[in-house]
């Protein structure tokens, strides 16, 4: 049944009130990575590194074994390169094109570009040095990591569009083993993958505001009977 335009009117307002903690929350992650970087970039990490990232570091690297290796290797080639950066994210946005979710689709692709592109920013501008276990090829520039940052901003989107509480488990999961896998490949420091994760969650945050009304239309527009579930 369609709403009048009062019950429209307040429905909107009801959503306006409703995402201002997901935006706030979001705008305080950015701004902890800000700051996280800003004090990186003051200290000297190639002596000093954070006395937590020392400590995770050596107790990976004791684990380090052929299968973990492997593993480590299969999701950096996942959550970066051609498959991360381009292949996984233009499948998303064409299947949800195909099942009629343009909105769905416009505001994952912005929360990715504009994730992506603050990770370089910070990266270019705090130059933070990678750890010397390092065990595959990587470009400059440790913090934040940015497959973590993808990872976490993939995994937000498709929650917020999809509104599935097991898709967030799901990419909770997925965070989590991306966060791992760059620290046991020694490409990241712990603090790297903590940065890279509170960004690309803030900015899906950030960006799914604006969005927050269009998506929950169209979905019922989808799905008229639907509960979220």
């Amino acid at each position: 049944m369609a709403l009048s335009p009062e019950q429209r009117k307040k429905e909107a307002g009801a959503y306006r009130v409703q995402l201002r903690w997901p935006l706030i929350s979001g705008l305080i992650a950015v701004a902890l990575v800000i700051l996280g970087g800003l004090l990186i970039a003051v200290r000297d990490f190639e002596m000093v590194p954070f006395e937590i990232d020392e400590e995770w570091m050596e107790e990976l690297v004791e684990r380090r074994d052929p299968f973990g290796q492997a593993t480590a290797e299969l999701f950096d080639r996942l959550g970066g390169g051609v498959i991360g950066v381009f292949v996984v994210p233009l499948a998303i946005i064409a299947v949800l094109l195909i099942v009629k979710r343009k909105w769905a689709a416009l505001y994952f692709t912005v929360a990715t570009i504009l994730s992506a592109g603050l990770v370089q920013l910070i990266k270019n501008t705090v130059d933070r040095p990678r750890p010397e276990e390092i065990l595959i090829a990587a470009d400059f520039g440790s913090f934040p990591s940015g497959h973590t940052a993808n990872a976490a901003t993939m995994a937000v989107t498709l929650a917020l569009i999809l509104r599935r509480y097991w898709i967030w488990i799901v990419g909770a999961l997925y965070v989590f083993a991306m966060l791992v896998s760059r620290t046991y490949l020694g490409a990241h420091w712990l603090t790297d993958t903590l940065g890279g994760m509170l960004l690309g969650a803030g900015i899906a945050f950030i960006v799914w505001a604006p969005f927050a009304h269009r998506l929950h239309l169209e979905r019922r527009r989808k799905q008229p009977d639907a509960e979220v579930t």
